[in-house]
């Protein structure tokens, strides 16, 4: 699978996930989020994406749900920190979708 963004071709895996981590850019994410089904990203998605970035990269890795949702907590409060928030931006869910998105590289397990 690849993605075409400002006339160069990336390559993602076949599931669609980012093969070059070096690779990302907010032009790419909203390529891989097309294949999503997410028509668009709104500042709430870029919260998320920027988060889940950040976190990567001061740990070497991506957050894992139940710790993600604390972070989501303590930087835009309780509204915005449940798991079902971020399924209604994300369809299926942080792990799978977010991180996809946000050029994260894919966890053990998942598909």
């Amino acid at each position: 699978m690849e993605a075409i963004v400002n006339g160069k071709t990336i390559q993602l895996s076949e599931a669609g996930w980012l093969e070059n981590l070096d690779e990302w850019s907010e032009e790419l994410a909203v390529e891989i989020s097309k294949n999503e089904n997410i028509p668009e990203l709104t500042q709430e998605h870029w919260d998320i994406i920027n988060l889940a970035r950040e976190y990567f990269a001061e740990n070497g890795s991506v957050c894992e749900p139940r710790n993600f949702s604390k972070l989501m907590k303590e930087k835009y409060g309780k509204d915005r920190s449940s798991q079902k928030y971020i399924y209604s931006l994300f369809p299926t869910g942080l792990i799978k979708c977010a991180n996809k998105i946000a050029g994260l590289p894919r966890p053990k397990g998942c598909s």
